[in-house]
């Protein structure tokens, strides 16, 4: 099939790059053009634009564009400027982590215009090329249909690893849920290996235990995989800083669980303990310590 697809960082770019292998014609634009030239110059099937207007031209009714964008204003402004290039019948697809309401919300903007609309959770991060990506899509079951081709490539197999999940929004809700429950499977494994690095009397090799629990135990996972790579290439993690980053959707993932009364306090918990890792210095802590020096005299460690 032919498509288009916008945006080129780490994700779209090996998006384009598993589709164009799979014997799709992908029309790539990247705000950036030294990042689509450089990747046209490695992949054959991919046909370079420099303008949103380009690339849309280039595409056959019924068109359809992909999106990888990041999410909040910058897909508002994609979604618009494209919706106004294209035609009735045409279908714009949103695979960026978008906050599921936006996508609810984009969907009926664009059905005013005729246009379709299949908002796409994605998973699989910088192994999807290899691996396949997780597709998780939300909007017509006939457009979707229409499109399996697309989907077939992009997933771990034609078979398996991407569907329709529901109405428009679902795909996103999805999504989000899946990173939710990622935060908290994250946190416990790290919790885990940390216990395990304690007991200093046990010498525990720690990247030999991952390694044997990646076959045959039951909290053997792809995370789990990639425990063992990590801690493969740098044992003690000397390299990296205890700082965590969040996407936003463990967040949107607490939001929703808090609109619809659902308890999510390993979720939760996991989202906080990210916010930990960013502070220099715990004021809850200080406390902490203060309030038992007042009621028991207990030490406290002085600032320097």
């Amino acid at each position: 099939m032919r498509l288009g697809l916008v945006g080129l960082g780490k994700m779209g770019a090996n998006m384009a790059r598993r589709l164009a292998r799979g014997g799709h014609s992908v029309i790539v634009y990247n705000r950036t053009r030294q990042v689509t030239d450089q990747l046209v110059s490695e992949e054959t099937n991919l046909l370079p634009t420099y303008e949103i207007a380009d690339l849309v031209a280039k595409l056959d009714p019924p068109r359809t564009v992909w999106t990888m964008v990041p999410a909040g204003e910058v897909t508002e402004k994609m979604v618009i400027q494209i919706s106004d290039l294209l035609s009735p019948g045409d279908v714009l697809i949103d695979g960026g982590n978008s906050n599921f309401n936006d996508s609810m919300r984009r969907a009926g903007m664009l059905a005013g215009k005729q246009i379709d609309f299949i908002d796409a959770g994605v998973s699989g991060g910088i192994w999807g090329l290899k691996e396949g990506y997780s597709l998780m899509l939300g909007g017509d079951q006939p457009v979707i249909e229409r499109l399996a081709p697309i989907f077939e490539t992009l997933a771990p197999a034609p078979d398996r690893g991407w569907g329709r999940v529901g109405p428009h929004g679902a795909g996103h809700f999805t999504k989000m849920v899946h990173n939710g429950i990622e935060y908290g499977m994250m946190e416990a494994i790290a919790e885990g290996f940390e216990l395990l690095r304690a007991r200093n009397d046990f010498d525990i090799d720690l990247h030999q235990v991952a390694s044997v629990w990646r076959y045959g135990s039951v909290v053997r996972s792809w995370l789990l995989d990639l425990t063992e790579a990590a801690l493969a290439e740098d044992p003690d993690l000397k390299g990296i800083k205890d700082w965590v980053a969040d996407s936003g959707e463990g967040r949107w993932t607490v939001f929703e669980a808090i609109n619809q009364d659902v308890p999510v306090p390993v979720i939760a918990l996991s989202l906080f303990r990210r916010f930990e890792s960013r502070q220099e210095e715990s004021f809850s802590a200080k406390l902490l310590a203060a309030m038992r020096n007042q009621f028991g005299g207990h030490e406290v460690h002085k600032a320097e």
